[in-house]
């Protein structure tokens, strides 16, 4: 009998995904591939067989009873690195100031890159690995992390720096996007910004991020400069995503199918034509329920439309000092209460198609065999009761590789 490194054994629920290498779409989000009293095998950082009464040795043994077990989320969506914190932009919020009053006021994302320039990279390093340290105890074992908060080439490079370190030092992959055009910072006029994120800081970053992404909203960066900007991302090798149809319809959504990007992000008021573009050219649909929740805003994205379209959705956290928060699981819940995704959709979209919106999915995303052993167990019966019990942590190890990074023993 072969002896291997771990074996994970009778899960009430061992929720595969496997069987699809493609984003998943409509009724194939419901299909979960389901092993009931499940097990997996795990040796050198890899999954080795999954299925019943697997005949192996073990140097490792879980007895997953009354657990579920699944992939490791993946969050597809975050600003990881970022200096200090906007708390007291609750009170604003409380009072009904909208994001771009708040802006206005000296608060969002002009108030972090103040913070951001002014941190060092240890100091960005140790807040940002404490965010992970959480994620990682949530469930996340991969995770994008965008620049944006630096808005000058000096800045923007230390924050990709950061996240390239920690992709080495911590257990949770993280894969780098550059987001310089986040906002125009006050030292620049619209035009002259979108000529040095263009002229001077893509050449530059070009070789510390696999993404380029851009805020296209009223306000921030324009259709036209979007595509200007992604497109030559493009040139320098960098996969175009895009902030889009957050806050206005800028018909985003159409260019992100346009320039060829991986994703779109955000989609709370994308339109019809929209929708089918993302569908027709397989674009990820990344929702981020965290956002609307954290502005307090009564419309999220309109995930049931998208999914009955034919778009392939994916759930991330938005990570950000607006919308502070690690738990991938919460959006799950979300996704669920606020936007009609079943449990079953709302796990593809954290887990699978999470993957293929950061072109992940060959090696994480489902338990199959030969690819990364990246596995969380739940404490609960079934799946269903991920989003049905809310409000704390159901997760009880976290495996990523193979090796056991975080258990609630």
């Amino acid at each position: 009998m072969e002896t291997i490194d771990l074996l994970i054994t009778n899960a009430n629920e061992l929720i595969t995904l496997q069987g699809m290498h493609h984003p998943r779409v409509k009724q194939e989000m419901n299909e979960l591939g389901i092993i009931p009293h499940g097990s997996v095998a795990v040796n050198n950082g890899k999954i080795v067989e999954v299925g019943n009464d697997l005949s192996f040795k073990a140097d490792t043994v879980i007895n997953a009873k009354d657990c579920i077990v699944l992939p490791g989320f993946v969050d597809p969506h975050t600003h990881l690195v970022f200096g200090g914190s906007r708390e007291f932009e609750l009170d604003w919020k409380l009072h009904g100031l909208s994001y771009m009053d708040i802006k206005q006021r000296g608060g969002g994302i002009g108030y972090t890159v103040e913070q951001t320039r002014a941190a060092s990279f240890t100091s960005l390093y140790q807040q940002s690995k404490q965010r992970l340290d959480m994620m990682l105890r949530y469930g996340t074992t991969t995770c994008e992390a965008k620049s944006g908060y630096g808005l000058n080439t000096e800045t923007e490079l230390r924050i990709l720096e950061v996240q390239n370190t920690l992709n080495k030092d911590h257990p949770i992959d993280i894969i780098s996007t550059f987001l310089g055009a986040h906002a125009i910072p006050e030292e620049y006029t619209t035009d002259g910004y979108v000529e040095c994120v263009i002229n001077e800081m893509l050449p530059i970053v070009k070789d510390h991020a696999e993404y380029c992404d851009v805020f296209c909203e009223e306000g921030f960066f324009s259709w036209d400069q979007s595509k200007e900007i992604l497109e030559k991302g493009k040139s320098f090798g960098l996969t175009p995503k895009i902030h889009a149809d957050e806050i206005v319809d800028t018909n985003g959504a159409a260019l992100a199918a346009e320039v060829g990007a991986i994703s779109a992000e955000h989609l709370l008021n994308i339109n019809t034509k929209g929708m089918h573009a993302l569908a027709k050219h397989h674009v990820i649909g990344v929702m981020l329920p965290g956002t609307p929740f954290c502005l307090m805003m009564k419309e999220y994205a309109p995930a049931r439309k998208m999914i009955d379209a034919g778009v392939p959705l994916a759930l991330a956290t938005d990570l950000n000092p607006n919308c502070y928060v690690e738990n991938m699981q919460f959006m799950m819940q979300l996704g669920c209460f606020m936007m009609n995704m079943t449990p079953a959709e709302a796990i593809t979209a954290a887990t699978y198609n999470a993957a293929c919106a950061i072109n992940r999915q060959n090696h994480i995303g489902s338990l199959e065999p030969g690819k990364q052993a990246d596995i969380i167990i739940l404490k609960l019966n079934n799946h269903q009761m991920l989003p049905y019990h809310f409000g704390v942590n159901h997760v009880h190890t976290v495996i990523k590789k193979g090796i056991i990074v975080h258990s609630s023993v």
